[in-house]
């Protein structure tokens, strides 16, 4: 029982909208959330709407095979009633104008999931009509079996619309949602503020599950998960699993470092890891454990206090010196710089880095390891994105594991800025979409 909720362009209420029905549909069944593509933020939001993990679903990462296998992992370690699944901008937007790559259709298509689509009907009637039609003769393979209009000026505008679309589109309308800013929330440069900082959010959900449950056809679109069929296809492994040595991961995990596919950890447990959490903003040192990773999140926001924390600046530079393994990624890339915007951090990498206003790196990444390091091998290729508004400044010529071949990295196309036994990259990786990412992270651990 799964259905995708695709939006028809930009900023027509999918996440709230999207949240909101996970948030009104848990109340009685267990629900599993999916978002598709490359975002750490919507996720969260969808997790305390439901109390499961949201995962993460990208063509770009995963084999269709791969998609397959996620979803029902997904759904059996939470042993859900529902899979509901967030798409990603317009339903067929990917990195290609004619093919489905990285795609919320394509999504649809290895799931056989039908697609209830989110529009923003301001100002329409019988245009609204016209799209769904557009919509629905794009792609025959594609099962648009319902339509949810956002924006509609009042109870006039709705049934007009509501007529217009289910006559001449031959589509249902499940509800529709009345302007309102109560459907807001703050944002910020990597989009939604995430969840884990707004002790308020929670209120928010609630609201969003409330005008959901008042406004949209809830038995109707339940109908339509029921009905979904069976899920063709094979399924395929989402890593590689042969590293059998015990290990302790310590893992950045608060206020700071939050970006974390939930599968990179799964597949490092797979591969005989205990996972550490440990806070760089709170704790005084790095726990007794292998090898570090450091997720992404926002740690210019909050530089002056990981500054104040001398004892774990130190603590976590002198693991580094002892050659033990330490991954960065993006934000935990910039922590272990000399400096954030002058804040001292880590100084494992003797470069600062900066906040710049424009974005500098906004892509889907593939590279290809230069050499051996602690989670590729040389000649591996690795799939990933990067989405960042700061750069280092790096005058001379550093080690880089990474060849970047579609994307930017840190400099000259060059990403995975080495040093011992430390690699820092702006590129957020998949387990998926790096099979040996966790093999080979746990085997260097066990090694050292």
């Amino acid at each position: 029982m799964r259905i995708v909720l695709a939006g028809t362009g930009s900023a027509v209420g999918k996440t709230t909208i999207s949240t909101g029905i996970m948030k009104a549909l848990s109340a009685e069944k267990k629900v599993q959330p999916f978002k598709v593509g490359p975002d750490y933020i919507d996720p969260t939001y969808h997790t305390l709407a439901t109390g499961n993990r949201s995962r993460n679903l990208d063509s770009f990462f995963m084999s269709e095979g791969q998609v397959r296998e996620a979803f029902n992992r997904a759904l059996s370690i939470s042993q859900s009633d529902y899979g509901i699944i967030e798409g990603v901008r317009g339903l067929y937007e990917g990195i290609s104008p004619i093919e489905d790559v990285g795609n919320t259709a394509s999504i649809a298509k290895a799931l056989n999931a039908p697609v209830v689509l989110i529009m923003n009907a301001r100002s329409l009637v019988k245009s609204a009509a016209a799209v769904v039609l557009g919509f629905k003769t794009l792609d025959p393979q594609i099962r648009i079996e319902g339509v949810i209009l956002n924006q509609v000026k009042n109870q006039r505008h709705y049934l007009k619309a509501k007529e217009a679309v289910e006559k001449l589109s031959d589509t249902p309308v499940l509800g529709g949602i009345l302007r309102s800013d109560s459907l807001t929330v703050e944002q910020r440069h990597l989009g939604l503020v995430p969840a884990v900082e707004r002790e308020n959010l929670l209120e928010y959900i609630e609201k969003w599950g409330q005008v959901v449950e008042e406004n949209i056809d809830l038995d109707a679109l339940q109908d339509i998960m029921k009905n979904a069929g069976k899920i063709p296809g094979e399924k395929e492994p989402l890593w590689r699993v042969q590293n059998n040595q015990k290990v302790k991961i310590g893992v950045a995990h608060d206020e700071v470092f939050t970006f974390y596919y939930q599968e990179n950890l799964e597949a490092l447990e797979d591969n005989s890891a205990k996972i550490v959490p440990f806070s760089p903003y709170h704790d005084e040192e790095v726990p007794d454990v292998d090898a570090l990773y450091i997720g992404g999140g926002y740690p210019e926001i909050f530089s002056k206090e990981l500054e104040n924390n001398t004892s774990m600046r130190n603590s976590v530079k002198k693991f580094h010196g002892e050659n033990r393994p330490i991954y960065a990624e993006c934000g935990g890339l910039m922590y272990l710089m000399n400096s954030i915007n002058q804040h001292k951090m880590c100084g494992v990498f003797p470069y600062s880095a900066e906040m710049t206003p424009k974005v500098q790196g906004l892509s889907y990444v593939i590279a290809r390891a230069q050499e051996d390091n602690i989670i590729t091998q040389k000649g591996d290729i690795l799939r990933g994105h990067e989405f960042h508004y700061s750069r280092v400044n790096i005058p001379e010529k550093a080690r880089f594991a990474f060849e970047v071949l579609r994307g930017r990295g840190i400099m000259d196309l060059q990403d995975g800025i080495m040093d011992k036994n430390t690699v820092a990259s702006y590129v957020h990786t998949h387990a998926a979409a790096c099979p040996g990412f966790a093999e080979n992270f746990t085997r260097n651990a066990a090694e050292l």
